[in-house]
């Protein structure tokens, strides 16, 4: 019976952490499905070896539980570091440190067989995510609008006819991780043959070539791509 249970609580814990994981993955977060899953089944077989691994061993009686299960929480931390990373002036990465952070929580209270908090603790991360991602955005931006109108991005790349669906995946993964809108990507040959234009089309509530810049500039570093440029339609349009 206590196998079983134990069973039970490692099955609860990896799935809750592959469902928390599984948006970081559709967005193409450096941490998605695999991590937030590891995570959270390791975070449940601490717990239980916390709470089934050490009572056969000490005889004196002192033995605390918790002990391993507490070292969880700054534990985790070192791997949340090791997703954020500093892109210019900006951070990337906090919501996705928070996220395993989270997935963590999920799978000790899977492990400690709390098994409807945990499912609601995932199911309030999931909500947290997808719900609050277009609030947070439409906070950010609203004392700096001043006036200012969409921007609508055309992207092109050139690179070899054998390299054009590599090149379309990196740019899709590129691009979504930005706050532009990702509106078409099309592909076209270039006279006399063997070079292939890929284009893409986005818009973005504002200008930002800064941000554009840093998406694309991944691009420019594959040996494949010949050459890359951006456009933005705006009253004062620029071309790089």
């Amino acid at each position: 019976m206590i196998t079983m249970d134990m069973l039970l609580r490692v099955g609860a814990g990896v799935g809750l952490g592959a469902a928390i994981g599984f948006e970081r993955q559709f967005r193409a977060r450096m941490a998605g499905l695999r991590t937030n899953a590891l995570v959270a089944v390791g975070a449940t077989l601490f717990v239980l070896l916390s709470a089934h691994g050490f009572g056969g061993l000490d005889t004196s009686g002192d033995a605390d539980p918790t002990r391993v299960a507490a070292q969880i929480v700054s534990g985790i931390g070192f791997l949340g570091a090791g997703v954020i990373l500093r892109d210019g002036l900006s951070v990337r990465g906090l919501n996705t440190a928070a996220t395993l952070w989270c997935s963590a929580a999920v799978g000790a209270l899977a492990g400690a067989g709390l098994f409807q908090v945990a499912t609601a603790g995932a199911v309030v991360v999931i909500a947290v995510n997808i719900v609050l991602r277009a609030l947070g955005r439409a906070l950010d931006r609203r004392p700096d609008t001043g006036g200012e109108v969409p921007a609508h991005y055309t992207f092109r790349a050139a690179t070899r006819d054998d390299a054009e669906a590599h090149v379309r995946a990196l740019l899709v993964q590129a691009l979504t991780r930005t706050d532009f809108r990702l509106l078409a990507v099309q592909s076209a040959d270039v006279p006399p043959g063997g070079v292939v234009e890929v284009r893409a089309e986005l818009v973005g509530d504002h200008r930002d070539d800064a941000q554009m810049e840093s998406a694309v500039s991944r691009l420019s570093l594959e040996p494949a791509v010949s050459s890359v440029r951006w456009e933005v339609e705006q009253p004062d349009h620029a071309a790089r």
